[in-house]
């Protein structure tokens, strides 16, 4: 019932379609029925009675009745095309929109590429199912029905055998469509899989040549192809079991009606013109289960692809803005009380345990440690990407938890770890940052960003990027995202390791050109000691503590752990500076 809760309410303004599509499969059924009646009444009234204006009369109305059908059949298949179509635009709409609200611990729960599946795949083939299903599920019930009925009315003897073989014939379908239900279930997972190998492989198709990894790379996909093939045959080889059943069991009844028909009409108890509407009865009663085997192994399927895409929208977003949200981020200060976080419920550590830290308005504070230790989750709970698991976040005085989400983000800027561009242009993509920045804007973003550098050479603002920011390198891919970011102009301003591919000279002058930003708080998190060495505060993290916090000058002369880090970058030369 909830799937069809769920397809009622994502009809959407194309229900009067879908409606109107089962009237006509109604109607254009009713036809049908009645021609086996006409029929038997032009062979005994007209042929036998040799009466050519009743088999005239009779002709026509079973030619009116059969063209009425036609335009009733051609009608419905514009309505439900119609319906299918507007069904799968909207369960796309709904899901991507669902998607929107996700925070990062609703996307820890899918792999990208079953939400693909769930976005494509499964919505296709709930499409197929309204389209190809809606109308065996009407016409074949109310053929079974009305031809159970109309032959019991022609000869109450003969229709007996139906009733004998109903049951068996529906034992047989409930077998097949228990066992081939979970499987498309399994073929739908596996279905996953292959776009998770596809879209890997595309993704990392340069790093692949660059290792020479084709062959790897190709009989890994031949792997999961290979085995999607064997689960769908597997599947439709389950599936297709109820066409011999049927027939078997269908040829037999048809054998044994002709047998017992034709021994009645011998006797005088049955006519021929009866019999002969009677066998068109037969046909169509058994073309009737026929459809209604076919449609309970397509609603089978359909039911699977139905709760995976329910999946989707039933899982509700983590993290909300709340009734009453404050809209306005005072200022960049930032306190972390006694802040705990893990990402799963059940996970037996803590990724960040009891940490506290209080960031002032307009400060520059780096956060080095180990892989690991949590800088990147310490920094992703500022914006509210996850929520903390016990204790507080506070921006601007008040908790992270009060502001509405869009206000809190806009004020909070985040360089993220791994950078992002998107196909387009420079223009586009920096628009990301500021819809509405005027060139003037955007080219000062890029100097700060020391992206200014190489601005002309890739075509300026109208240089268009390639597919995923391919046509820049690494350190121009960074400095075009921290542009990006300062476009938002926020209260509080984080680069996690976000100059890690760029030199030390381009490094130094991106720091040189922030610290001239006021009002701004940033967060550096770095691996370079050189890159925070010269912060307002530096927070040293260690198996998610804080190990310890000060300047430069005090870390060095107390922590042993700041003091190994230095040592091995600027004592040793690899920043490129020496002690």
């Amino acid at each position: 019932m909830d799937g069809v809760r769920l397809i009622a309410r994502h009809l959407g303004g194309y229900r009067r379609d879908f409606l109107l599509a089962v009237a006509c499969v109604a109607l254009e059924t009713s036809l049908e029925i009645v021609i086996p009646v006409l029929m038997a009444w032009v062979v005994d009234e007209g042929i036998m009675a040799s009466s050519l204006e009743t088999v005239v009369t009779g002709g026509a109305l079973m030619l009116a009745c059969a063209l009425v059908s036609l335009g009733l059949g051609l009608l419905y298949a514009r309505f439900s095309a119609r319906a299918a179509m507007g069904l799968g635009a909207n369960l796309r709409d709904a899901e991507y929109a669902h998607l929107q609200g996700f925070s990062f611990a609703n996307l820890d729960d899918f792999e990208s590429s079953s939400l693909v599946t769930r976005l494509t795949t499964d919505v296709t083939v709930i499409q197929n199912a309204l389209v190809s299903g809606t109308r065996p599920l009407v016409r074949g019930p109310v053929i079974l029905v009305m031809g159970l009925v109309c032959a019991a009315f022609m000869s109450a003897e003969l229709a007996v055998v139906f009733f004998v073989v109903l049951p068996v014939l529906a034992v047989a379908t409930f077998s097949v469509v228990r066992r081939v239900g979970p499987l498309y279930r399994v073929l739908q997972g596996v279905m996953d899989q292959l776009n998770d190998a596809l879209q890997e492989d595309l993704a990392a198709i340069r790093v692949i040549k660059a290792y020479v990894r084709e062959g790897h790379v190709a009989d890994r996909f031949a792997r999961v192809n290979g085995l999607l093939a064997s689960t769908g045959a597997r599947t439709f080889r389950t599936a297709v079991l109820n066409v011999p059943i049927f027939q078997a069991t269908m040829y037999v009844t048809c054998v044994g009606i002709l047998w017992f028909g034709g021994q009645m009409i011998m006797a005088g108890s049955l006519t021929v013109g009866t019999f002969t509407g009677f066998m068109s009865y037969v046909l169509q009663i058994v073309n009737s289960l026929m459809m209604i085997s076919n449609v309970f192994l397509l609603l089978a399927r359909a039911v699977t692809s139905v709760e995976r895409v329910s999946e989707v929208l039933d899982e509700r977003p983590t993290i909300l803005s709340p009734e009453g949200a404050v809209r306005e981020v005072p200022d960049g200060s930032v306190v972390f009380d006694h802040v705990s976080f893990k990402y799963a419920q059940d996970a037996e550590r803590n990724v960040l345990e009891d940490v506290c830290l209080r960031l002032e308005p307009g400060s520059t504070v780096g956060v080095l440690g180990g892989t690991g230790s949590g800088k990147t989750t310490l920094v992703q709970l500022v914006a509210r990407l996850y929520d903390a698991s016990s204790g507080s976040v506070s921006v601007g005085g008040h908790d992270v938890r009060d502001y509405d989400l869009a206000a809190l983000r806009d004020a909070v800027g985040v360089v993220l770890q791994k950078n992002v561009l998107f196909s387009g242009t420079v223009r586009e993509n920096l628009a990301w940052g500021d819809a509405g920045a005027t060139d003037e804007q955007m080219l000062e973003a890029c100097r700060l960003a020391c992206a200014d550098e190489f601005l002309d050479r890739i075509g300026g603002l109208d240089g268009d990027l390639g597919q995923g920011g391919a046509g820049v390198s690494g350190g121009q891919k960074q400095r075009l995202c921290i542009a990006r970011t300062l476009l938002k102009r926020p209260k509080v301003l984080i680069f996690d390791d976000s100059t890690s591919a760029v030199d030390m000279a381009t490094d130094a002058q991106i720091r040189e050109n922030l610290a001239a930003l006021t009002g701004v708080t940033k967060i550096v998190i770095a691996q370079r000691v050189a890159s925070v060495m010269d912060a307002d505060k530096i927070v040293v993290l260690d198996e998610g503590r804080v190990h310890a916090q000060g300047t430069h000058e005090e870390l060095l002369a107390s922590d042993p752990i700041y003091q190994e880090i230095y040592e091995s970058q600027i004592g040793s030369g690899i920043s490129g500076e020496v002690a």
